[in-house]
C-alpha cells in the first residue's frame, strides 16, 4: 500500500516558537484608554494578572517572587489609582508572592468586579477566566 507523506507546516529547526501571549485584550486596551486614570488601572490589572498567572507556570527561585511583588507594589504607588480599585489590586499583588492559588483566585475575581467600569467585555473576561483557573 502506498502511502503518502503527511504535509507538514512546521517551522525550520532554527526557527523561534511562536509566543503565547495571554492578556492580549489588557494589553490592547492599556493602549487604547486615554492617558490617566483609566489606562493606569487597566495597565495595573494587566500587571496583577501577569504576576498571578505566572503562579500557574510553575515555581520560581527562592525570593524571587517577593522581590516583583515588592517591585509591583513600589510601581503600584506612584499611579492614581482609586481607592475602591487599590485595596484589591494591592491584596492580589501581596498573594502573588505569598498567597495559594485559591487566595490568589479569588483576589484576581474581586480585582475583575472593582474595576469592571474601566475594563471593556472582553478584558474583564482575561481576568475571570484567570480567576477561574487559579481558583480550581
Amino acid at each position: 500500500m502506498l502511502q503518502i507523506p503527511a504535509v507538514h507546516t512546521t517551522q525550520p529547526r532554527y526557527a523561534l516558537a511562536p509566543l503565547a501571549f495571554p492578556y492580549r485584550q489588557l494589553a490592547a486596551l492599556a493602549g487604547r484608554a486615554p492617558i490617566g486614570g483609566a489606562r493606569e488601572v487597566v495597565l495595573a490589572c494587566f500587571l496583577a494578572a501577569r504576576l498571578a498567572g505566572d503562579r500557574l507556570a510553575g515555581p520560581l527561585p527562592d525570593g524571587a517572587r517577593a522581590t516583583r511583588g515588592t517591585g509591583a507594589k513600589g510601581w503600584l504607588s506612584t499611579l492614581a489609582i482609586p481607592t475602591p480599585v487599590r485595596t484589591p489590586l494591592a491584596r492580589c499583588l501581596e498573594l502573588s508572592a505569598t498567597g495559594t492559588l485559591g487566595e490568589l483566585g479569588a483576589a484576581v475575581g474581586a480585582l475583575a468586579l472593582a474595576s469592571a467600569d474601566y475594563l471593556e467585555p472582553p478584558a474583564r473576561a482575561e481576568l475571570d477566566a484567570l480567576a477561574t483557573l487559579l481558583s480550581a
